[in-house]
């Protein structure tokens, strides 16, 4: 006879819309402990991703994406998974010092990056 048992669970973000698109990057030693959510933008020396300011200078000051699921890049590299592109909840954004919804929206829509208020 079939039984039921539990496996764990499933708790979606809450901050992706609809369709996305994502791939996987690798967050950068240093970056800390960083949340899903967090905006991300890569450093143009190595290609990986770092939290994204707006004073920086290493290239991870230009928004370019969005952390799917939180991470520790504390003392080493972590691969995470990042999206790319989609629809996202725009108060549920975790942005870098010197950022504003205002200062990486054009810059996410070139991207296809859509930062939306739900309704409701």
């Amino acid at each position: 006879m079939a039984q039921f048992k539990e496996e764990g669970s499933f708790v979606p973000n809450q901050f992706a819309l609809g369709h996305t698109r994502a791939r996987k990057a690798v967050i950068k030693s240093g970056a800390g402990v960083l949340a899903a959510a967090t905006v991300l933008g890569q450093v143009t020396a190595d290609k990986k991703y770092l939290k994204s300011l707006a004073a920086a200078s290493d290239g991870s000051q230009v928004v370019d994406a969005i952390l799917a699921e939180a991470v520790d890049a504390t003392s080493a590299d972590v691969e995470a998974i990042i999206y790319i592109a989609g629809e996202f909840d725009q108060d549920k954004l975790i942005l870098g010092t010197g950022h504003t919804l205002g200062s990486i929206d054009a810059t996410f829509r070139d991207k296809s990056i859509w930062l939306v208020k739900p309704q409701g």
